[in-house]
């Protein structure tokens, strides 16, 4: 089947809204949408922006294939370039159109249409995932000088991570956005009635924690479990781009974890996950086991993402335990109960374990006791050396010791950004860039501090994109 050619043309002195709302209807038209920008000559006292800066504003669009200056009458356009469909606006309807007789005479179509009042440009919505608010981050000066923490210090902590390999286990998810516009509530129930924009997906779960590692620097493997469907392939194709290693084994009998999240106005409105939450087969075990046995002699840190849907069973969870840690391995994990249950304190032996109050209270059955009480209560039934309670906009608690049974302390660090755009990835940030320090050799202080400048950065955009080390950087200038 060939491409329906959809063509526009006109003056195109200023990208206005009304311009993005008739491209977006053309694009909607056909497959390739193709944009004659009309020259200084052609165009005349029409022309108040020189003709390659009018092509140049066009050619940014998303939804223009392409764009050209055309230097002749737009019925020669037609004829050598031969649209199946050229648009024009609502007002040139009732008009002369000199285009008709050349369209007709070869099949195509002359449609009239200046858009509908929706969003006018994609680029507009894309904003959100891509630009950071970080005017809202606030360092926690006291916190550093209390325990001798310095930006210098901190910085070469970030230039360490460069040093290390780093391999992440656990479930892969992958994240979509459907942006949608409201077009208010249904006349038969009481239903909102929402028309899907755009869509945009992100790799997340245990697969943005690896990613995240490999932003700030580390070589990374990835160790995980896909069905054998499209959402796989976008998977493979995201970590090759950011240069994460991932060893992603097949289980025809799973899809690939897709967790679906309506967004208006800035706003969630739904969420819709398709995933299976048994737990992964005797064999597949076996096969992470081996994945995990070619890289064990190598790896500074091994980090389980785990989000309780399966990849990691108890059995599998204790044989890579024992195998990491007979090897010196630093060793942190993270299991997140949110709209299922899991029970963090299963990952026994970790260095650093980093759960909710939520998910540290359903671990314990301990729904009364004070924070410290509760980290404490945690950290003897994990045999942890170091808990990192996340308590959402009340920031973080840290408890860690140097081992002895009578010196184990606690500290807290505030949220760090006051307005957060989407807290969803918080944690997996705070998880890897946490674990990163200490296995650059930092203390656990340097470690909260860092991953929750980390998780201030990541909440300060919307959906999952992988921390860089110069983002962190930019911060302690």
């Amino acid at each position: 089947m060939t491409e329906r050619v959809v063509l526009v043309s006109g003056h195109f002195n200023i990208l206005h809204p009304g311009h993005l709302r008739l491209l977006r209807y053309a694009k909607e038209c056909g497959d390739r949408l193709v944009v004659a920008v009309e020259s200084d000559r052609i165009a005349g006292n029409a022309a108040h922006v020189p003709e390659i800066l009018r092509l140049e504003g066009v050619q940014s669009n998303n939804w223009v294939n392409e764009a050209f200056i055309a230097d002749e009458p737009i019925t020669e356009v037609i004829s050598r370039i031969r649209p199946d469909i050229v648009v024009k606006g609502k007002e040139h309807e009732l008009r002369f159109n000199p285009e008709l007789a050349v369209l007709e005479s070869y099949g195509g179509r002359l449609l009239f249409s200046s858009g509908e009042m929706v969003f006018s440009s994609l680029d507009l919505i894309r904003k959100e995932f891509k630009n950071i608010d970080t005017k809202s981050i606030t360092l926690p000066n006291e916190y550093l000088a209390r325990h001798g923490v310095t930006k210098e210090r901190l910085t070469y902590l970030l230039q360490q991570f460069s040093r290390l390999k780093v391999c992440v286990i656990g479930d892969l998810i992958i994240d979509e956005y459907i942006t949608c516009h409201p077009l208010g509530m249904s006349q038969e129930d009481t239903t909102i009635v929402v028309m899907p924009v755009d869509t945009t997906r992100f790799i997340g779960g245990a697969g943005i924690v690896a990613a995240h590692a490999a932003g700030l620097g580390a070589s990374v493997r990835f160790i995980s479990v896909t069905g054998n469907d499209t959402v796989r392939e976008f998977a493979i194709a995201g970590f090759a781009e950011s240069g994460v290693e991932a060893r992603l084994l097949v289980d025809e009998s799973r899809p690939t974890t897709l967790k679906q999240r309506y967004r208006s106005k800035g706003k969630s409105l739904l969420r819709v996950s398709y995933l299976h939450q048994g737990a992964i087969s005797v064999s597949l075990q076996e096969q992470m086991l081996q994945e995990l046995e070619e890289v064990i002699e190598e790896i500074d840190l091994l980090v389980f993402s785990d989000f309780n849907y399966g990849c990691l069973p108890q059995a599998l969870v204790e044989r890579i335990v024992a195998i990491a840690a007979a090897r010196g391995v630093v060793l942190a994990a993270d299991s997140q109960s949110s709209s299922q249950v899991g029970d963090i304190s299963r990952f026994r032996g970790m260095d650093l374990l980093t759960p909710t109050e939520r998910e540290a209270r359903i671990s314990t059955r301990n729904r009364e006791d004070g924070l410290v009480v509760l980290a404490e209560q945690l950290r003897q039934q994990a045999s942890a050396n170091n808990i990192l309670l996340k308590l959402g906009e009340e920031g973080l608690l840290i408890h860690a010791g140097d081992g002895k049974a009578d010196e184990w302390l606690t500290d807290r660090v505030d949220a760090l950004n006051s307005i957060p755009k989407d807290v969803a990835g918080a944690g997996d940030s705070l998880l890897i860039t946490s674990a990163m320090t200490m296995a650059s050799r930092g203390n656990i202080w340097e470690a909260a501090f860092l991953g929750s400048l980390a998780a201030a950065v990541q909440v300060g955009r919307v959906g999952n994109t992988p921390i860089q080390s110069q983002e962190l950087l930019r911060e302690l200038i």
